[in-house]
């Protein structure tokens, strides 16, 4: 194997790994899961007293 061969193949790793963190928590969404249509409201909460 050529030394440029390795540096291109070293390059293209260091590359493909740089913030794969980052891009895993982006694949994964931006907001996390949340009831759209709660049950219903607690009738201790401020709300439902008015």
């Amino acid at each position: 194997m050529s030394d440029t061969k390795k540096t291109t193949t070293r390059r293209a790793i260091r590359l493909k790994k740089a913030g794969q963190d980052r891009k895993k928590k982006l694949a994964k969404g931006t907001t996390p899961k949340f009831p759209i249509h709660p049950e219903g409201k607690k009738p201790s909460a401020k709300s439902a007293k008015s």
